[in-house]
């Protein structure tokens, strides 16, 4: 037995083995340093980076965002502080620190400036995404960290510290920092900060720890104080850091289960063939939940509605607060060309094989007296006038045609509509299909005027 876990043991060294290929610890040393001040080369590329990084967050590029953390220098200061501490080497760890506040405070002054001045002011996706950190940015900027020591420890470099620098992503929090400062939204400089903080803090411990297992050689203090002094505040830095993050993936972790069983409710829950949801939207905030639904169509009974209430429960939203929106009560509420968008959208998309609908410069043809033209259901009539302001008349009724070589005749429903701007063919054909399904009609016909 003891010659098996020697055999392994033997094994797993020799598979994790980091002395082979390790360079000089002079040379790692310098290589690290070199990269700590900020001037010349590595100031231009620093700002470089961050017009880079801030255009990539304000057009929502992922591509031109990732560019930037890869020629970003931002790293450099970060790694000395980890390795100034692993190998106590105090001078090292003030001149990084310098130079991480002088890259942080260029960072966002200059990000500040170019979204002050930017004519795209709107906090797109990947902006957004830099303002909610939690537990995972933690772990990946430490073993980020490790790879990065690592990495730099070796004699032949590989793309591994571009690789690290796209994953820790240093630079697209520092200038979502830069965004918030110049629209005024403090939440998104804290959120940003903190993520950028988390990243910094934990490249630096993940540098620190490698370079204790590397057995780089650590200078003696005078004083044994100052050895222990350091280690207390490291530790101090990390518990402040870490705990948060735990709490707000928490919050995260029950948001997204939160979503994903009031999604499953809505897909189950609201299958009504008069009626149909145009928007949802979910509020998270213990211990505040709610579902608001905007639904289009046929107004549901408040049986149905007290109905739907209860069968909550059975998706895990027993103190879900759900907030249904019917009729013309939306038009306060939301966006009336969202819902024009979304309605024909889903309708559209359902009509597979509908029927060519031709627009007519002319004025429709007069039903012959064997025809009634119907008045339009009100509700009908009123939703229109919302989706289509322009709307200036609208009518719904039957007319019996009859074929020019045949006796036969038939009964063909027909709406007519009226609008005071241009209605091209495509919205034609998506307003058919609409009232289509609103009147339960798959031939009735739609003449534009």
């Amino acid at each position: 037995m003891s010659e098996l876990l020697q055999s392994v043991k033997e094994f797993l060294a020799h598979r994790f083995n980091l002395k082979d290929d390790q360079a000089d610890e002079s040379v790692v040393i310098n290589s690290i340093q070199k990269n700590i001040e900020f001037k010349g080369v590595n100031l231009w590329t620093l700002i470089f980076a961050i017009f880079i990084a801030s255009i990539g967050l304000n057009v929502n590029s992922t591509a031109v965002i990732i560019g930037a953390m890869l020629i970003s220098p931002i790293m450099g200061p970060i790694m000395g502080i980890g390795l100034g501490i692993g190998i106590n080497d105090l001078e090292l760890v003030k001149k990084g620190a310098r130079s991480l506040l002088f890259a942080t405070l260029i960072g966002i002054v200059t990000s500040a400036i170019y979204f002050s001045i930017t004519p795209l002011h709107e906090a797109q996706s990947e902006l957004l995404s830099r303002t909610s950190p939690s537990v995972w940015d933690v772990f990946i900027a430490f073993f980020g960290g490790l790879a990065g020591m690592v990495a730099a420890s070796r004699k032949e470099k590989t793309n591994v510290i571009p690789g690290v620098a796209i994953a820790t992503a240093l630079m697209p929090p520092l200038c979502t920092a830069g965004y918030g400062l110049a629209i005024g939204n403090w939440y998104y400089v804290l959120g940003a900060l903190y993520l950028y903080f988390i990243n910094s803090v934990f490249i630096a411990i993940a540098t620190y720890l490698m370079s204790r297992y590397l057995k780089i050689t650590k200078k003696q203090f005078e004083d044994e104080n100052v050895g222990k002094r350091l280690t207390r505040y490291m530790l101090i830095i990390v518990v402040i850091t870490f705990l948060p993050s735990i709490y707000l993936a928490y919050k995260i972790v029950n948001k997204n289960i939160f979503e994903s069983n009031a999604q499953k409710f809505i897909k189950e829950q609201f299958i009504f063939p008069n009626t149909q949801v145009v928007t949802k939207s979910f509020v998270y905030d213990n211990p505040d939940k709610s579902i608001n639904i905007l639904l289009f169509g046929e107004q549901l009974s408040k049986n149905k509605i007290d109905s739907l209430n209860k069968n909550l429960a059975q998706y895990e939203l027993k103190d879900t607060k759900l907030s249904i929106i019917q009729g013309l009560k939306a038009r306060q509420q939301i966006d009336l060309n969202q819902i024009k968008t979304s309605i024909l959208q889903e309708v559209y998309a359902k009509e597979a094989n509908g029927d060519t609908t031709h627009r007519t410069n002319r004025k429709a043809p007069v039903p012959p007296a064997s025809g009634k033209i119907l008045s339009p259901d009100s509700t009908v009539l009123k939703e229109l006038k919302v989706l289509y302001p322009d709307i200036q008349n609208f009518g719904v009724g039957k007319m019996i045609i009859q074929h020019v070589n045949k006796s036969a005749t038939d009964t063909v429903e027909i709406a007519i509509a009226d609008f005071k701007s241009k209605f091209g063919l495509k919205e034609t054909r998506k307003l058919q299909s609409l009232l289509r399904l609103r009147y339960q009609s798959d031939k009735l016909k739609l003449v534009v005027q």
